[in-house]
C-alpha cells in the first residue's frame, strides 16, 4: 500500500519497523523484496548488520537524516513500531545506559530480575513485557541509573504520551484497521513465512545474531527449537501468540494518537489507496 501511494505521489518510503533494520532478517521481518519495492526507494531498511545493537535513539538519527537529506516531494513513513515513529517525527528523550551495569544484569537469572522489577514497581507488568528478558534487564537498568519505575515512566515522551507533545516534523497520518479478523490473519501469514523458509533463514543467522536481533518475535521461538527446547511446530504456536500479543500493543498504542485519522480494511489494495489519497485531498 504504501509503495503504491509512493508511485502516487513520487515519493519515497521510510520504515519504522524496528527489525527490518538488520540485513539477513528478511522473511520473519517480512521486509519487501526489491520486486515488491517496485523501483521505489526505501530507507530504514538493512542499514544494520544482526549483530548490531541498533537503538531507537540510533534509529532517530539515521532517520531523521534521511528525512532531511531526501529530494523527495513526500515520504512516506510505514511500519508498526510506534516508539520508532514518534523517535522519527517527535521530540523524545531516551534514558542513559552503562554497560557494566547492563552486563551485571544480563548475567543473572531472569526470574530473579524480574521479582526485582516487580519489587520495586508492583505495576511493571502494565509497561514492560516481563517474558521477554532484554525488556526487563533494559527496565531494571533504568531504574539502577535513574530512580524512574516503568510506572514512573508511563507518561514520558519514550512512552508514549502523544496528547502532551507538538510534532517537531510536520506530518499527516492515517491508519487502516483490519478489524475483526487480525489473529487470522497473523496465523495465515506465519504459515506463509514457514513456507517460504523462516526456519532455514533462522539457523542460518543463528550464530550472528545479537541480543536485539535474536528477540525479535519468531526468531527468539525459533531459535529455542533449534536448542532443542521446543518442537517447531510449538516455536511457530508460540510465535502466533507473541504476534498477536505484539499486533495488540501495537495498535493500541496508535489508536490513542488522536493525530492519526483510521480508515477501515479495504480488501483491495487500490481502493484502499484511494481511499488514503482521498482522505487528504
Amino acid at each position: 500500500m504504501a509503495v503504491r501511494l509512493a508511485e502516487h505521489l513520487g515519493a519515497e518510503i521510510i520504515s519504522v519497523d524496528s527489525m527490518q533494520v538488520y540485513r539477513g532478517m528478511d522473511i520473519g521481518t517480512a521486509k519487501p523484496t526489491m520486486l515488491e519495492r517496485r523501483g521505489v526507494p526505501h530507507h530504514m531498511v538493512d542499514v544494520a548488520e544482526p549483530e548490531e545493537e541498533f537503538s531507537v535513539a540510533r534509529f532517530r538519527m539515521l532517520g531523521r537524516g534521511a528525512l532531511a537529506e531526501t529530494d523527495a516531494p513526500v515520504m512516506i513513513i510505514t511500519g508498526g513500531s510506534g516508539l520508532h515513529f514518534r523517535a522519527l517525527v517527535d521530540p523524545m528523550s531516551f534514558a542513559p545506559t552503562n554497560s557494566d551495569t547492563r552486563a551485571e544484569l544480563e548475567g543473572r537469572d531472569p526470574e530473579s530480575l524480574v521479582e526485582e522489577l516487580l519489587a520495586a514497581d508492583p505495576g511493571a507488568g502494565s509497561h514492560v513485557d516481563l517474558a521477554n528478558p532484554r525488556r526487563v534487564v533494559r527496565a531494571l537498568e533504568i531504574y539502577l541509573l535513574t530512580g524512574e519505575t516503568p510506572s514512573a515512566r508511563a507518561g514520558s515522551a519514550e512512552a508514549g504520551d502523544v496528547r502532551r507533545y507538538v510534532a517537531e516534523i510536520e506530518f499527516d497520518a492515517v491508519g487502516v484497521d483490519p478489524g475483526g479478523d487480525l489473529d487470522d490473519r497473523v496465523e495465515r501469514r506465519l504459515a506463509s513465512m514457514r513456507d517460504g523458509g523462516l526456519v532455514d533463514e533462522v539457523r542460518s543467522l543463528a550464530p550472528r545474531l545479537g541480543r536485539t536481533a535474536r528477540n525479535a518475535v519468531g526468531y527468539r521461538e525459533i531459535l529455542e527449537a533449534l536448542a532443542g527446547k521446543t518442537s517447531i511446530d510449538g516455536a511457530f504456536a508460540l510465535a502466533a501468540t507473541a504476534t498477536k500479543k505484539l499486533a495488540r500493543k501495537q495498535r493500541t498504542w496508535f489508536q490513542r494518537d488522536p493525530r492519526i485519522r483510521w480508515i477501515p480494511w479495504i480488501e483491495d489494495v487500490e481502493q484502499r489507496t484511494g481511499r488514503i489519497l482521498e482522505t487528504f485531498t
